[in-house]
């Protein structure tokens, strides 16, 4: 099943990360996609809050610590930061938040480039599946799914959500 991610979801997030940065008296936060997925929910953020700010892009990959199980996705880009991250307040987007491991990825890679002064998580999907302690600051929604089901996010425009049950796949 595909369905549109609603644009009143992003709209929510965006009231709810200016409330966020506003609580914790941010001005000037630098943006970071975590790719694929990530960078679109941050695209379609930064639209939701009228910025112009440069967005930084992460690929995790060699950060991974199922690198050595999982192998090298195929297509590993480069990560790009077009700012600084000493001392800088970073808001990290994903799409999903499954086991917690990407997130925690991508802060071991981030504090690589320099210590930031903060960092403000904010993920389209929770899933409630945590194996690490990690939690976003801002979610779109919360979901709970059956062992057998998956979500991927499509984009980058218009954003998309297929949930795959695999236990509905026949079997060979």
């Amino acid at each position: 099943m595909i369905l549109p991610v609603p644009a009143e979801l992003i709209a929510q997030m965006a009231v709810d990360l200016k409330a966020h940065l506003e609580r914790r008296g941010i001005t000037e936060p630098r943006f970071i996609g975590i790719r694929t997925g990530g960078i679109w929910v941050a695209q379609a953020l930064l639209r939701a809050l009228g910025s112009d700010s440069p967005l930084g892009t992460l690929d995790v990959s060699f950060y991974r610590d199922d690198f050595s199980q999982n192998g090298l996705h195929p297509q590993v880009r480069p990560s790009d930061l077009p700012f600084e991250i000493e001392g800088q307040h970073l808001v990290l987007i994903d799409d999903v938040l499954m086991s917690g491991r990407t997130i925690r990825a991508a802060l071991n890679e981030l504090f690589d480039y320099g210590r930031p002064a903060s960092v403000t998580l904010v993920c389209l999907l929770d899933l409630n599946a945590a194996e690490l302690p990690i939690r976003p600051n801002v979610v779109g929604a919360t979901l709970s799914l059956k062992p057998t089901e998956r979500v991927k996010l499509s984009g980058p425009a218009p954003l998309t959500l297929e949930l795959q049950d695999s236990s509905l796949e026949p079997a060979l």
